[in-house]
Formats: structure tokens, C-alpha cells, sequence
């Protein structure tokens, strides 16, 4: 019997996609449709942030390269840069904007500099073949284009998070990095929400919980995935909810995903 119990909300067609894990025991603490793939939004970002940390630890590319935002990749909505003056910024820059963000003109500028088929390519390598970002964002969606940004299972997520608490893939100093980027994420309206962290300072222990994860929203996607951590336990989790278009299914989904991060929260500091 898992150790967090939760009926799920099916209206509006909704599916779900939910793991729970224990990093260091692999202990599961909630397993629902783990391995059933779905709409993840921004949570492929993740595999863009880790790419370039690839390269980086490779020698191909250093985070100091500077690079100039063009206006075919200008993204309203989610993100910062498109409301800054500057266009030209510091690769670095470019993804602490992703992680901090989601930052959609970054993620495109970031995509051209890196190229869509490596990150795709080295997902795949890295072993997450049910997972993926799967295209740059554009608005509207042209005829032919992916119609997800990325798709994903929890399986995967939660894989790919507990490796990066583990140090696994990346070097210690590019893992500390990508840490820090998602570490600094403002959205803590799904799983996190539990956790009754700021949202805009939370990379570091309060009240015994600390935070890393990466959100994707959509008018019938939430995604959220992460680490979260007491000074002695790490749980990796990932809830992804999709539903029915046309049709309001978010008042259901983030409620459940509130109980779920309680039940985390009970888990790591009673």
C-alpha cells in the first residue's frame, strides 16, 4: 500500500501521470499511471537546461558565450525578457530566465544556439525515451508543428530529478547549476503550493523543506516535477494532469495536487 493515498479527479476526461519516489531508498511513496505519457508544457525545458550543462562539462561551450535575442523568437506570456530592454545576454542569464520563469523567448533563443535535434538526441540518450521537448513555443500553433510543447511520464521525471539530486550525468559543479536554475522557479501553485514557501526567495531550507522543481502549464495541462528535501530525506516526485479542452478542469487537478504535496510534507517533516 503506497505510502500517500489520494482519489485522483477524473472529471473532464482527466488523466493523470504521478510518481512519488524516495531518492536514496527507491522507496515509492505513490505510483499512479507512471509510465503513461502525456502534455507536459514547460517541464521539457528541463532537457534544454541539461543539454547545455552537457556541452558545457564537455568543453563545447561555456556559459559566458553571450547571444542576442531575435524578434521571431520574442514569446509573450510566460517569462521576463520580453519585457527587458536588453536583448543580448549571457547563456548563463539566458537559463537561469528558463528556470526561474519558463521563460518562452529564452527557451527559443536558447533552442537556436543549441539546436532542437540535440536536445532531443540527448534526451533519448540519457535513457528517457517516453519524454521530450518537443519543439520550440510559437503562437499560434501553425498547421503541421507539434502540438505539444513536450510530453512526458512521471517514470521519466522522476529518473531525471533524482539523478540530478544524486550528481548523476553532470559534472558536481554543472548539477549544482542546474539546481540552482530550477531552484530559483516561481510557480508554486501545484505540488509546491503544500509546502507554503516564497516564491520568489525558496532555494534553501524553511521550516525544514527545500524546494527544486519545474512547473508546465497549459489551458488543460499541469505538470509539476521536482525534489524536495528535508535535512535528511530527498523525495522526487512528478504529477502531471491533463483534461479535456474546452472544458475547466484546473479547480479539481490543483486541489489534488495540494493534497499531494501535504502528504509529502507529512512524509519529509510530519
Amino acid at each position: 500500500m503506497s505510502a500517500i493515498t489520494i482519489d485522483l479527479p477524473r472529471e473532464n476526461g482527466t488523466e493523470w501521470s504521478v510518481l512519488v519516489r524516495d531518492v536514496d531508498t527507491g522507496e515509492e511513496l505513490l505510483r499512479e499511471n507512471a509510465r503513461a505519457a502525456l502534455a507536459t508544457a514547460s517541464v521539457g525545458k528541463i532537457f534544454l537546461l541539461h543539454r547545455l550543462l552537457a556541452e558545457v562539462d564537455a568543453g563545447t561551450r561555456s556559459l559566458e558565450e553571450r547571444v542576442t535575442r531575435r524578434p521571431v523568437e520574442t514569446i509573450d506570456d510566460s517569462g521576463l525578457w520580453y519585457l527587458l530592454q536588453a536583448a543580448e545576454l549571457s547563456l548563463y542569464d539566458v537559463a537561469a530566465l528558463i528556470g526561474a520563469v519558463s521563460d518562452n523567448a529564452a527557451t527559443n533563443t536558447l533552442c537556436r544556439v543549441i539546436g532542437l535535434p540535440a536536445v532531443q538526441q540527448h534526451t533519448r540518450q540519457l535513457g528517457y525515451t517516453d519524454s521530450a521537448l518537443d519543439d520550440v513555443i510559437r503562437w499560434p500553433i501553425p498547421p503541421g508543428a507539434p502540438r505539444t510543447l513536450s510530453h512526458g511520464t512521471a517514470e521519466d521525471l522522476v529518473r531525471f530529478m533524482s539523478r540530478l539530486a544524486l550528481g548523476d550525468d553532470l559534472s558536481p559543479s554543472s548539477a549544482d547549476t542546474l539546481k540552482r536554475w530550477l531552484g530559483a522557479g516561481m510557480d508554486l501553485s501545484m505540488v509546491a503550493s503544500a509546502f507554503e514557501l516564497d516564491p520568489l526567495a525558496h532555494f534553501g531550507f524553511d521550516r525544514g523543506i527545500w524546494l527544486i522543481n519545474k512547473t508546465g502549464t497549459m489551458s488543460s495541462v499541469r505538470a509539476d516535477t521536482g525534489i524536495v528535501m528535508s535535512p535528511t530525506r530527498r523525495i522526487a516526485f512528478a504529477v502531471v494532469a491533463n483534461w479535456n479542452r474546452g472544458t475547466d478542469g484546473r479547480g479539481p487537478v490543483l486541489a489534488a495536487m495540494n493534497t499531494i504535496g501535504a502528504q509529502i510534507r507529512s512524509e519529509l517533516v510530519g
